[in-house]
């Protein structure tokens, strides 16, 4: 079976190279050539954990590919999956542009029967466009050949999105047409073999099954967030809070750990617009709007904690940062708290020095440049730094040496925006602690 992938950002090269794994031709498709020409000599765009050694092998193997050309690529492939950009508008709509120009670039060289499927994450109703799309590219052409669109979102964890695609816990397709169906059911067999997973259903309910997946998640941190900034205030410990929800199998303990705020390229961007399609339809979603906005004070509240402790004067103050993505296992810094923080910290006169296992490349060249100073490693961070702020709970950093650490601070203080170090102890220790909610 052979199929297409265009885009090789994030999703479609992790769908792309894992397709390959499990013995299927394919050919990613990008626009960039220095991308496409990087990728050939085996150098990831992005950081995932084991998306490089599946690239690699799969590429030797020749069941990976990787080309400029569209039109040639979906020669004699069965499903052409578009897995481009949506990035958000000022209004914060997701912007179709990318999409729609792949579906009339496949309308205008395709040959034969295609299923059409979206990856990217589009807002309800873009198949009809898709579909559209193609069918004017073949109208100009005056050709009247046969093809479904279908709707196929991702839901891949960064920093496990490899283990995610390969062992998924649900894989949803929406389609209309029994012949695609099929193709779509044969093409995801391989991750059928534990059972079954794939949940079919029209197209519109599985674009809005991506959407609301992400907002619903969104919500339950902001929730717990708000919760948290509560119990500062009642004097209730938001961590014993969390452990006394989360066994309740009705709420669950996962996305409910109080911190700085979600960012990254999927739930700030879902959730608006998810929120700009209701009022495209006259509805408002309270909840949801609700949820952005604690989310965009949330990424203050650590800054707010800084200020308090120096009496509003940061002015020639250095600040250690440990962590810049977003999350772990990722470098990926789109709408990361930590951003908003060091801005914060650099406009009340503040220095920093960061450090992050990752994502320091990306902030360099991407967000921050040299207006910060990058240190070496963790510790390297802490030398004649004022304080510490934790603003990514990397694995390396649970469990420093705080002695080691207290030599190199000029005072012993920790900002903890994710809230993985015990306050008590610290205390013990000699430092002042401030988490979220504690």
């Amino acid at each position: 079976m052979k199929i297409t992938v265009v885009g090789t950002g994030y999703v479609g090269l992790v769908s792309g190279a894992c397709f390959a794994d499990v013995g299927i031709e394919v050919v990613c498709v990008d626009i960039d050539q220095k991308k496409i020409d990087k990728l050939k000599e085996g150098i990831m765009p992005i950081y995932e954990p084991g998306l490089e050694e599946i690239v690699i092998r799969n590429y030797k193997s020749g069941r990976l590919q990787f080309s400029t050309n569209l039109g040639e690529a979906i020669q004699e492939s069965e499903v052409v999956f578009i897995a481009v950009g949506t990035p958000p508008g000022e209004d914060g709509s997701a912007d179709l542009k990318y999409v729609l120009a792949v579906a009339d670039e496949i309308g205008q060289h395709m040959s034969d029967y295609l299923v059409v499927a979206t990856k990217s994450t589009v807002p309800v109703t873009t198949g009809k466009k898709v579909e559209a799309a193609i069918k004017a590219a073949l109208d100009k052409r005056g050709e009247d050949l046969p093809f479904a669109v279908a709707s196929n979102p991702e839901f891949l964890k960064e920093g496990a999105a490899v283990e995610d695609f390969l062992k998924p816990d649900r894989i949803i397709i929406g389609v209309e047409d029994e012949r695609a169906e099929k193709i779509m059911r044969r093409l995801y067999k391989p991750f059928q073999l534990s059972g079954e997973r794939i949940i079919f259903m029209d197209i519109p309910s599985a674009e809005m099954t991506k959407y609301a997946a992400n907002a619903m998640l969104a919500t339950k941190i902001s929730f717990m967030n708000d919760i948290a900034n509560l119990c500062e205030k009642v004097g209730a410990n938001a961590n014993m809070v969390r452990k006394g929800i989360g066994t309740d199998p009705r709420i669950g303990n996962k996305f409910i750990y109080p911190g700085i705020g979600y960012g990254g390229s999927c739930f700030p961007k879902d959730v608006k617009a998810i929120i700009r399609t209701a009022r495209q339809y006259g509805y408002e979603l309270k909840v949801l709007q609700a949820v952005e906005d604690v989310n965009d004070a949330q990424k203050h509240v650590l800054f707010e904690k800084v200020k308090a402790h120096y009496n509003g004067d940061l002015k020639g103050k250095t600040f250690a940062i440990w962590g810049l993505s977003f999350k772990p296992n990722t470098d990926d810094m789109r709408e990361a708290p930590a951003l908003v923080i060091i801005e914060e910290l650099l406009a009340a006169g503040a220095k920093v020095k960061a450090y992050d296992p990752i994502a320091m490349e990306e902030a360099k060249s991407h967000h921050l440049g040299d207006k910060i100073a990058y240190a070496n490693d963790a510790y390297d961070a802490c030398v004649d730094a004022d304080a510490l702020l934790l603003l990514t709970e990397w694995s390396e950093f649970r469990l420093p040496s705080w002695k080691a650490i207290a030599k190199l601070l000029t005072d012993k203080v920790v900002f903890d925006g994710r809230n993985i170090y015990d306050k008590k102890y610290l205390a013990e220790m000699g430092y002042t602690h401030y988490g979220i909610g504690n």
